[in-house]
């Protein structure tokens, strides 16, 4: 264990600050430690925890993609079409919003790599278009996504197996232990545990670190470079949409909300650097970063449990993110050799 926090002190960190401010939420809370309220808490956390996913990754290619919040939002509006009507019906709509989302971040790699424009430029840019699309295929909020999938994905695991029947009869003894997890938080952590640690493990998500920590070295040592920064935008776009499918599903509804996208893609930044995931590439996680999406939503809590005024919530918010923000760039101070700083 000792060994463990010495390599991963960023995570560690987190990972002791999310749990303390979430036991003291929980004491302040009249209905705490309940499964009502972490159900409750895990729907507010899930998407921007994987926006703060879509984030991290081109963060650690020394990229930024500031099309998520956007992506995000277009995706929602296309699951709002399409996530209805027969299962085979629901499954291929969820599908294809996925796969949208994908796309979407291939496009943003495309542009980023073999066009040579830089991050943020070309994904502030593809950003809006995402915006364009969504209000095109969502000029008003609307649309319908399935009923049984909304309840299902969005309470516990009893419900979800009560609602499909998985739990009737001799089947329901292997679902009491489980009863009351949040199933929101099993699909993020399954996401992550399915998509992101393979990947890590690869040729090219080692080459995504190394590409972070020095991209004329890790051409030097014939490493897939490009393969790399292109599957970092495509693995954005991805958790970006499933972001907004988990969305649609949780309000049934799409809407092109572009303040929305704006907070979803500034959230995420700050989320990132609060998991300890280095702005300038090579360091850091998802897992990390999902408990830094974590640590800002409990923030939020606060403001319910104490009463906080809202005028104050803005202020208080912009005060987080900038301290985020600055312990990020807090690295550059120490620095001893300041070419470092030029790798």
């Amino acid at each position: 264990m000792i060994l463990w926090l010495r390599r991963n002190p960023g995570l560690a960190g987190i990972l002791v600050l999310f749990a303390g401010l979430y036991l003291i939420y929980h004491m302040l809370h009249p209905r705490g430690f309940t499964s009502a309220v972490l159900i409750q808490n895990a729907n507010e956390s899930v998407a921007i925890a994987f926006v703060a996913m879509a984030q991290t990754v081109p963060v650690l290619a020394r990229g930024l993609d500031l099309s998520v919040g956007a992506v995000m939002t277009l995706t929602g509006c296309i699951a709002s079409v399409l996530v209805s009507g027969t299962p085979l019906e629901i499954l291929g709509g969820m599908a294809l919003t996925l796969i949208a989302g994908a796309a979407f971040g291939l496009i943003n790699g495309l542009i980023v790599v073999q066009g040579r424009i830089p991050p943020i430029m070309a994904t502030l840019a593809s950003g809006a278009i995402a915006i364009g699309l969504a209000l095109l295929i969502r000029p008003q909020p609307g649309g319908e996504v399935d009923g049984d999938l909304g309840w299902a994905l969005t309470n516990s695991v009893w419900d979800f197996c009560d609602t499909y029947g998985l739990a009737q009869g001799g089947a329901a003894w292997w679902v009491r232990p489980f009863a009351d997890l949040p199933v929101p938080l099993i699909l993020l952590f399954g996401t992550a545990c399915l998509v992101w640690l393979p990947f890590k493990r690869t040729l090219t998500g080692r080459t995504v670190y190394a590409v972070g920590s020095a991209e004329a070295a890790a051409l030097a040592s014939g490493l897939p470079v490009r393969r790399a920064q292109l599957s970092a935008y495509l693995l954005a776009g991805f958790f970006a949409g499933c972001a907004g499918l988990y969305l649609a599903i949780q309000t049934s509804t799409g809407n092109a909300d572009t303040v929305q996208a704006g907070a979803y893609t500034l959230n995420s930044i700050a989320a990132v650097v609060l998991g300890g995931t280095a702005l300038m590439g090579g360091r850091g996680g998802v897992i990390a970063s999902i408990l830094g999406a974590f640590v800002l939503r409990v923030i939020s809590f606060y403001f319910r449990i104490l009463d906080i005024d809202p005028l104050l919530q803005p202020l208080i918010e912009g005060l987080v993110l900038l301290l985020a923000v600055s312990a990020g760039a807090f690295a550059a101070f120490n620095v001893r050799n300041r070419l470092e700083l030029m790798r």
